[in-house]
């Protein structure tokens, strides 16, 4: 047990310590790789359904049109993903993700008038 002599260095060392201390990796336990086992079979069959069906009959041909049509509508696909993650990023980036504020009359937002200088709120 310390006497209380020690207790002025027992708190020098305790202010000494990083704020921020790195701790051991994680390790990943049993349920955790069934899950990653899971996913990767998933993944495999979603590969092996599509190839075992295009290669299934071999007397069916696929012609340009069809071609152009599938390639134009992954690209659409593509465009439509891409537009609405840049929308979402915008709108992040914007302040519209913020929660709504309530705002008295008192308070009210400013409005322009004619000449440009902002002198009344709105009712």
């Amino acid at each position: 047990m310390p006497t209380p002599s020690h207790a002025p260095e027992q708190k020098a060392k305790n202010s000494l310590r990083p704020l921020y201390q790195l701790s051991a990796p994680a390790r990943l336990g049993g349920g955790s790789w069934m899950i990653i086992f899971v996913l990767l079979l998933l993944l495999v069959a979603t590969g092996f359904v599509p190839s075992l069906g295009w290669t299934l009959e071999d007397g069916i041909e696929v012609s340009t049109a069809d071609y152009v049509a599938m390639a134009a509508g992954a690209l659409f696909s593509l465009t439509v993903g891409f537009g609405l993650m840049a929308l979402i990023s915008y709108g992040s980036r914007s302040g519209y993700d913020e929660p709504p504020k309530f705002i008295t009359p008192e308070s009210g937002p400013e409005v322009p008038s004619r000449g440009g200088n902002v002198t009344k709120r709105l009712k």
